[in-house]
């Protein structure tokens, strides 16, 4: 308290330090049946002025933009909330950020495609089912030539000498001991013949097991008319409408990448956006989506399995602020104890 005192070079600190809030949940949650606030941003903010004995009112702000703003007028001491830092907010030459308190990704919301009849069908001549019959069709050839080979001269009438129809045997032979029907139709009596049949056996365990994945994972998308995403990864926004909310890094982001965007005020606006087909995706901080949907989980949307650009929040205060190394201590206190990732594994979990 003493060392604070000194560095703010005051006799006291009785100044109480207006603290700007903005943001949206996990990181700042308004309270539906009272004036309080919590989220991730609001927790970390407390145990930091609770460890360096700072008094404080907290202060709504609109948006993220006008609080910065606001800290550049003196307005506000701080802003706090999932505030990125950004390059371009670093070039306002009136402020600066802290250490950051959380490092995550922004994210992507996508609508949950259901399949019709046609994108149905597909999935039975997408590569998974493709390949899993070539495979099984290889095996099967390579096995019964091997056992046409050894068997067609001591043993003609099951497997004849011309090569189609010994052949042909041969993998109908090998097709029988994988299913483990055993019709005995059809049966080695080489010793050689006989061997191969024994370590077919034994690898038809491995076919059969993966075979039987291959054409199950198809056969239940089939069934359950789920459509495969097909948005694997962020090229493919390029041809999409990409809603962002105005004032965020999403916005920056798409704008970054020249998107065709669809600008909303808030996330609520964003992900009605995507689920009344005015958007096709949302870019928003990842955290925030996740948190989103776990408190509307009927939604017919999902968060796509990529990330975009790397996201590091800060609070943000004036550029020549003295409270700037006491916070960015705390800071990393709090990180190197767990508390920070404790919060978040609370409420995304």
């Amino acid at each position: 308290m003493v060392a604070l005192v000194a560095c703010l070079g005051e006799p006291t600190v009785a100044r109480t330090l207006r603290v700007g809030v903005s943001g949206s949940a996990p990181f700042v949650i308004q309270d539906p049946v009272g004036d309080g606030l919590s989220g991730i941003s609001i927790d970390v903010w407390r145990r930091v002025a609770e460890a360096n004995d700072l008094p404080y009112d907290f202060i709504r702000q609109s948006s993220i933009d006008a609080g910065i703003a606001a800290v550049e007028a003196k307005n506000l001491d701080v802003l706090i909330g999932p505030v990125s830092v950004t390059a371009s907010r670093l070039a306002r030459p009136e402020v600066d950020f802290t250490q950051p308190y959380y490092i995550d990704r922004a994210g992507v919301l996508l609508p949950l495609q259901r399949a019709n009849l046609s994108s149905r069908l597909q999935v039975l001549f997408g590569w998974a089912v493709v390949s899993s019959i070539l495979v099984l069709v290889s095996v099967l050839l390579v096995v019964g030539t091997f056992i046409w080979l050894v068997e067609h001269r001591h043993n003609p009438e099951q497997f004849p000498p011309q090569p189609l129809p010994g052949i042909a045997n041969g993998m109908w032979f090998a097709l029988v001991t994988l299913t483990t029907v055993g019709y005995g139709d059809k049966a080695p009596i080489t010793r050689i013949g006989r061997g191969i049949t024994a370590a077919w056996m034994v690898m038809s365990l491995v076919a059969v097991s993966t075979l039987t994945a291959g054409l199950a994972s198809a056969f239940t998308v089939l069934l359950s008319g789920s459509s495969q995403d097909q948005i694997k990864d962020p090229r493919a926004l390029a041809h999409l409408r990409v809603a962002a909310v105005n004032g965020t890094s999403g916005m920056e982001l798409a704008e970054r990448r020249k998107l065709r965007i669809v600008a909303t005020e808030s996330l609520d606006k964003g992900v009605e956006a995507v689920l009344n087909n005015k958007a096709d995706a949302l870019i928003f901080d990842r955290p925030a989506l996740r948190y989103h949907l776990k408190l509307n989980p009927d939604l017919a949307v999902h968060v796509a399995p990529f990330t975009l650009a790397e996201e590091t929040y800060g609070f943000v205060l004036r550029w020549d602020d003295p409270l700037r190394t006491p916070l960015d201590v705390s800071i990393l206190k709090l990180q190197r104890q767990g508390q920070v990732e404790a919060m978040v594994n609370a409420l995304l979990d």
